[in-house]
């Protein structure tokens, strides 16, 4: 259940500042419904469940919950619009020191997330951890060395951001993955995320507000694969369900190809349906005015 929290909450970044809350909280209801459940109940319901007949190696949740989430992300911003002004007009971080704060807070909770899925105090649970830590740091020092790279310049918030894409990364892989294997996914993942983040999102011109697609799509998708490279013993890590890495990355891909479709087209029925039940989109001048103060009479601060 506190995965099945999480994974909606992950969605709202994508449509950040210009979604109406009553249409949130039905599409919250519907997607989890019909998108979380079946996709949770493919990975991890034992025999007879899909993902795992198949032998597909999702520890921690990088299908279940980052795909999953990353796909409804970029169908919801895409189908509700840009945010007024994008991508013409910067729009700033809000509060740096907050976000370096909860990107540290979400790391050290991360490691519930991951060795916690073993359910026990054991070996694996203790190599989740580490390859964690190991993927979320790899991700960061990538990710400000090409911020170095492109701009001649490293930010916090692309150090914090590189850290979310390798735990997102490693989630999939955590149990099965050694700390090489943890390294390179981290690297990978830290790579893709920045190019989809950046490039990909501006030349498309679709309005993902906080990178929900770019950083937990595309780093779920790059972790899902390569669990299927780095559970080799042979590379470090503690098997594989399958004979050979070509036969397991197969299946790994072929669950986030099932997983991407389904999220995508229960995400289009759901915002369909809530639009015409209660409206999606807030009227501009609730999202010149903020939806703090329009949808809930509330601001963070007071003006003085």
């Amino acid at each position: 259940m506190t995965f099945a929290i999480i994974t909606p909450a992950l969605i709202v970044g994508a449509f950040a500042e210009r979604m109406k809350f009553s249409g949130m909280l039905l599409f919250s209801v519907l997607w989890f419904t019909f998108s979380y459940l079946p996709i949770c109940h493919m990975a991890w319901a034992g025999d007879g469940a899909l993902f795992y007949d198949w032998g597909v190696l999702d520890f921690a949740g990088g299908t279940v919950v980052h795909v999953n989430a990353g796909i409804a992300g970029l169908v919801t911003c895409v189908l509700l619009g840009p945010r007024q002004g994008f991508p013409r007009e910067p729009m700033r971080p809000h509060n740096l020191p907050f976000t370096v704060m909860g990107a540290g807070m979400l790391w050290v909770g991360w490691f519930g997330f991951n060795a916690g899925s073993e359910l026990a105090a054991d070996g694996t649970a203790a190599m989740a951890l580490l390859v964690t830590h190991i993927a979320a740091a790899t991700a960061a020092v990538v990710w400000m060395a090409i911020e170095i790279c492109a701009h001649g310049k490293a930010s916090a918030l692309g150090v914090a951001t590189g850290a979310v894409a390798g735990l997102v990364a490693i989630t999939p892989a955590s149990g099965t993955a050694g700390p090489m294997g943890a390294i390179v996914i981290g690297a990978a993942s830290s790579m893709a995320g920045y190019y989809f983040a950046t490039t990909v999102k501006h030349r498309f011109r679709y309005d993902d507000s906080l990178d929900v697609f770019g950083v937990h799509g595309v780093g779920g998708v790059v972790g899902a694969v390569l669990a299927g490279v780095f559970a080799a013993e042979s590379l470090g890590g503690s098997g594989m369900e399958h004979d050979s890495i070509l036969t397991q990355v197969g299946y790994q891909a072929l669950s986030v190809g099932v997983t991407a479709v389904w999220s995508a087209v229960v995400s289009v029925i759901a915002f369909v349906v809530a639009n015409r039940m209660v409206g999606m989109r807030v009227p501009l001048e609730t999202e010149q005015t903020g939806l703090d103060l329009a949808e809930h009479q509330e601001q963070a601060y007071e003006i003085v």
